[in-house]
């Protein structure tokens, strides 16, 4: 399973934040291939989380540079799994099992809702991607 570069951007949510980001990329010619956006309920004018992951690392950075957003890069896991019940929990437990902490995470189905594409961040990353693959669970 493929451990990818992520952004973590502290970011004010109000109107036209997602397209400030969007375009940033778009401008040099960087796709954005998952993205998650945390809403905090009970806080008041603070910054939320967005974790980004794109298609070129080091355009994506020049992106931000360029806009003055701040970020943090972290590593995650991207699977592939069978868009089946149950298919993320085994995964969950066997994370669980080994002590790892899933700290954040989002999907997606293929457009042929065969597959799901899974990013996780954990709080190891290298012990994760072991523990799975020897469980033949990432299935790309």
């Amino acid at each position: 399973m493929p451990i990818a570069t992520q952004f973590v951007l502290s970011l004010e949510s109000k109107p036209g934040v997602l397209a400030r980001i969007a375009k940033a990329f778009g401008s040099k010619d960087v796709n954005i291939k998952a993205f998650c956006a945390w809403e905090q309920s009970g806080q008041s004018a603070g910054k939320d989380n967005m974790r980004v992951v794109v298609s070129d690392v080091e355009k994506g950075r020049a992106a931000l540079k360029a806009e003055k957003i701040d970020y943090y890069e972290e590593q995650a896991l991207v699977l592939s799994l069978e868009n089946k019940p149950g298919a993320l929990g085994d995964v969950a437990q066997h994370l669980r099992d080994a002590h790892i902490n899933i700290t954040c995470g989002y999907c997606t189905p293929s457009r042929e809702g065969k597959r799901a594409i899974v990013v996780l961040s954990v709080s190891d990353v290298k012990k994760a991607q072991e523990v799975l693959r020897g469980e033949s669970l990432d299935e790309i």
